[in-house]
């Protein structure tokens, strides 16, 4: 058995590379860049109009002049008019061509206008209300990096530069196992001795929000059709993610079945509770990743945050920075495992505060539905303090 810390570096020891492919832009949110996005002009690519009102030359007030006879209308989207007489003016929409030949704009707050004649009520300053052509951005510039994460913000970058179709990292293929005699299917009334199949449901519903939509299936406690099933899809999968059958019981055939199946144990069995009997291994002839998490639902739960998100990461080529809360109250972890513990999160003062919630045990589900994340407590002589900051995996947004 070995502890959490060192296990989770084995994982993710194991990143692969799932190659690229291209998505159209209005399905590239939740995607991971695998190219440079450069500006494919300046930005602005004009010089434009903050505001409504008028476009003059500045030397005109310079010399005294107050009021301009309106020579022409330019809205956003038409071609850009000349200012033909430098004492003239052009009235000027929002997001409009400045013309060439002024070099203010004045808005209509600070105008009276009256006919064709435009007359200040304040004098303005040289070059107010315009943003420069090229002041954000020039032609060429890095606008997004590789390996971004595209969300609503980059999906606009990449519209603005002409991008329909955007090269992005493949996705890895899943499949989400659950194992045990014990199971039936959701929509059956299950016996006395029987449960519903609901560790793939959480499992599912982890993945999908980090846009992977897996296979689902079930094995029964049988090592024949365990090794032929498990065969298939160890080579036409990427990754495997099965729950139960890896404890100590006589049923638990999956560690022997895998390894006849020549997929090699990297560990097995870590220092943490819930979820000691995680099981994970790797065929180096097909290069697939098994998780293979215990049958309890927090255990299982637990583990896919634990192990599979950062690895996850890790292989798209995403950094993921570590979250610490503070503790609501003092906790102790004097024996000689790593504990996480379900939390709910509360904003105290500014900070995020991390108040424990009974559970009943690794098989409570629904005490999933409660909490935000799990704390980590380290094995320590001492007790962690109120307020102590801890490390908080989280299992749903906190907003």
């Amino acid at each position: 058995m070995i502890n959490y810390s060192s296990a989770l570096s084995l994982v993710l020891e194991q990143p692969l590379d799932f190659g690229t492919e291209e998505v159209l832009l209005t399905d590239s949110h939740g995607r991971v860049l695998a190219e440079d996005i450069l500006a494919d002009r300046d930005f602005p690519p004009f010089n434009r109009a903050t505001k409504d009102g008028i476009a003059l030359r500045y030397e005109a007030v310079e010399n005294g002049r107050l009021s301009f006879e309106i020579s022409g209308v330019l809205g956003a989207g038409q071609p850009v008019i000349p200012l033909e007489e430098h004492e003239s003016c052009i009235e000027i929409m929002t997001g409009a061509v400045v013309p060439y030949e002024t070099d203010t704009v004045v808005m209509y707050e600070h105008l009276s206008v009256e006919g064709d004649i435009a007359t200040l009520q304040k004098i303005p300053e040289r070059g107010q209300n315009i943003h420069l052509k090229g002041s954000d951005h020039q032609k060429g510039d890095l606008l997004l990096k590789k390996d971004t994460r595209i969300g609503p913000a980059e999906m606009g970058v990449l519209a603005t530069v002409g991008k329909d179709k955007v090269i992005v990292r493949r996705k890895p293929k899943i499949a989400v196992i659950s194992t045990g005699n014990e199971l039936v299917d959701v929509g059956d009334t299950p016996m006395l001795h029987q449960i519903r199949r609901s560790n793939s449901y959480s499992l599912y519903g982890a993945l999908q929000e980090v846009g992977i939509r897996p296979m689902l299936l079930h094995l029964d406690d049988d090592v024949d059709l365990m090794r032929q099933k498990l065969s298939y899809l160890i080579d036409g999968m990427d990754v495997l993610i099965l729950s139960g059958g890896v404890s100590k019981g006589k049923f638990d055939y999956l560690p022997q079945v895998l390894e006849e199946l020549k997929v090699e144990r990297i560990f097995h069995r870590v220092a943490q509770r819930p979820g000691k009997p995680f099981w994970f291994g790797k065929s180096e002839r097909f290069s697939t990743l098994v998780f293979s998490f215990p049958g309890n639902p927090v255990s299982t739960f637990l583990n896919f945050y634990l192990y599979f998100v950062p690895w996850y990461y890790k292989s798209q080529q995403l950094s993921s920075e570590p979250t610490y809360v503070r503790l609501a109250k003092m906790v102790e972890n004097r024996s000689d495992l790593t504990i996480f513990k379900g939390v709910r999160i509360l904003i105290k003062e500014g900070n995020l505060v991390a108040e424990a919630l009974d559970s009943s045990g690794s098989g409570d589900l629904v005490h999933l539905s409660e909490i935000s994340g799990f704390v980590q407590l380290d094995p320590s002589d001492k007790a962690y303090d109120k307020d102590q900051l801890v490390p908080f995996i989280a299992v749903k947004n906190l907003i």
